[in-house]
């Protein structure tokens, strides 16, 4: 399986951090001047799927979509 090739959303299966910035559509959710920073927020406080190679973080997209689809009612159980 090549893991760089594009899926049908038009991203690839394993994303860089820009990718997913994309993805999650944040600059249109966001006021932070630094997307970076948002996404670390994600992974820290709301628990956003992540790998590292070469400590570059890397996006698998269907764990993050997983974590989209589950994300609403892990909210509501708070």
């Amino acid at each position: 399986m090549d893991t760089n090739s594009n899926t049908d959303s038009g991203f690839p299966e394993i994303m860089s951090q820009p990718e997913l910035i994309e993805y999650l559509r944040i600059p249109e959710v966001s006021t932070a001047g630094d997307y970076s920073n948002v996404v670390d927020n994600l992974r820290r406080s709301h628990g956003l799927p992540c790998s590292h190679i070469s400590k570059q973080p890397l996006f698998p997209l269907e764990a993050i979509r997983q974590w989209v689809r589950e994300k609403p009612v892990k909210e509501q159980s708070i």
